[in-house]
């Protein structure tokens, strides 16, 4: 692994908790491979194009990495209806990662559909080099996963294939079919592919309680999630 730059932040404003003050540790590298982010991944870091980032808020550790066994997924009520829309309907292709018009309109519409529904910042819009930045250039090749419902692109997902199991990185959809969760598709997807490729684990990155947009994560189950020892442990739900 090559090294640029290493840091933290300074304290700010939580974007997932509202209130409270959060930082991240940071590196940006220029060089990195699969076995060496496997090692990242597992206490604790992520990774967004070419910058690894963890959590280091001086007063929460609200965010948890959390990872699935996918042959001990059970899937509940809501993931099976899930499948039942999506199954047969919508088609997945796996490719290397590109910048297409599509592509940065579909992410567009879903920040614009975040914003209004959850929140979110607005989002400026990325020109096609911001894109590059974000989900092209990467370290190691990641897989892009496209979704298509009746030929049309309604779902974009980057995932790195690692030697420990699949990490999803970013997923979008189309607002208009909201309905089907696409979302719980791109997972159940993804704990699928894992299981076809006898991978151990899917790695979800930070699941925060309180924080719509990452809280489903937890619907999952079972799950582990990474201890402030740094253990992966099987996390319990209440009242199980």
């Amino acid at each position: 692994m090559k090294t640029i730059v290493r840091g933290k932040e300074t304290p700010g404003g939580c974007a997932y908790l509202p209130g409270r003050t959060a930082r991240k540790e940071y590196m940006y590298v220029a060089a990195l491979d699969r076995d060496e982010y496997m090692a990242y991944l597992l206490a604790g870091w992520r990774r967004f194009g070419r910058t690894l980032f963890r959590p280091r808020c001086p007063s929460c550790s609200a965010c948890q990495s959390l990872r699935i066994d996918p042959r001990r997924f059970e899937p509940d009520r809501g993931q099976r209806r899930c499948r039942k829309t999506n199954e047969g309907a919508v088609r997945l292709e796996i490719g290397a990662p590109a910048v297409t018009r599509a592509k940065m309109a579909l992410f567009d519409r879903f920040h614009d559909e975040r914003s209004e529904v959850r929140g979110w910042p607005v989002h400026p819009r990325d020109t096609a080099a911001d894109y590059v930045a974000r989900f092209v250039d990467n370290p190691f090749p990641t897989q892009e996963w496209c979704y298509y419902l009746d030929g049309a692109l309604v779902g974009i997902g980057y995932v790195d294939d690692l030697p420990g199991g699949l990490s999803a990185i970013y997923f979008g959809y189309e607002p208009a079919h909201r309905e089907r969760s696409l979302g719980t598709w791109n997972v159940l997807s993804l704990i699928d592919r894992a299981l076809a490729l006898a991978l151990p684990h899917v790695y979800l990155g930070y699941c925060v309680a309180g924080c719509p947009s990452l809280e489903y994560k937890a619907r999952f189950r079972p799950h582990q999630i990474l201890d402030a020892d740094g253990e992966w442990r099987d996390c319990i739900p209440s009242g199980a």
